[in-house]
């Protein structure tokens, strides 16, 4: 595992609580290097720190500071600079805008969009904010309760949401058109959220699930539809060509 895991990276959703206060910038950058390539002499070393720094749009000279010298947009540019150091396959993005202010967001999210189509990345992007998630995937998994709910093409899933729980957090999204904004029609939830250490029989979502009932607690729905889009719902289906 230790041969693969230096092709799987992540990003973390506070950029400055996971960068490391006693170290400088090029120590944490190449901290990944040095675990993994430990025989790579210390120039190499640095002209690629110097390098991934660039790409990313923080400045060479930069590389002695310390991360409370850097703003918050630049302590994630750092944590991404050291993600990308080893050059892996995928990198797991965990909340890494959240923490930021929305033009910072937009600056990280087109960073990573960059970085991503120039070195053939592939993103796992977990995030909450539904407006992110439509702006920057090609297929968009939803969650409920650490199940699958729904499963699709970002144009299957955001043009037409077909599970409950899509339904209620796409109603949720606000609409930059003031009128309808106000004329539409939010589907809210009922109930609390389950414990997810004792979750309910069947259906996770069935105790807040307007459409639930006994046989909902008594089977547990699999994705099913097309390649393209599938929905985990007993109720609601996605209708085959």
């Amino acid at each position: 595992m230790r041969l693969k895991r230096k092709d799987i990276q992540m990003i973390f959703q506070d950029p400055l609580a996971s960068l490391n206060p006693r170290m400088t910038v090029g120590d944490i950058i190449a901290e990944p290097l040095r675990t993994y390539y430990p025989e790579m002499k210390k120039p190499k070393v640095q002209n690629e720190v110097r390098a991934i720094m660039k790409k990313v749009g923080l400045l060479s000279n930069q590389i002695n500071r310390y991360p409370h010298e850097f703003s918050g947009g630049q302590c994630q540019r750092i944590g991404i600079a050291r993600a990308l150091i080893l050059k892996p396959k995928i990198i797991i993005c965990d909340e890494p805008v959240s923490a930021l202010d929305v033009s910072i967001q937009a600056q990280v999210i087109n960073l990573l969009q960059d970085v991503q189509e120039e070195m053939g990345l592939a993103l796992i992007f977990i995030a909450h904010d539904l407006s992110v998630i439509k702006h920057i995937a090609d297929r968009v998994l939803v969650m409920y309760l650490g199940n699958a709910a729904e499963l699709g093409l970002n144009k299957a899933v955001y043009g037409n949401p077909t599970h409950p729980y899509t339904k209620a957090l796409m109603s949720a999204v606000p609409l930059p058109d003031p009128i309808a904004e106000r004329n539409k029609v939010i589907q809210l939830l009922e109930g609390d959220l389950p414990s997810p250490i004792n979750p309910p029989s069947g259906c996770v979502f069935r105790t807040r699930c307007p459409l639930a009932d006994e046989e909902c607690a008594q089977i547990k729905p699999v994705l099913e539809g097309t390649i393209n889009h599938r929905v985990a719902c007993l109720k609601n289906k996605v209708e085959v060509a």
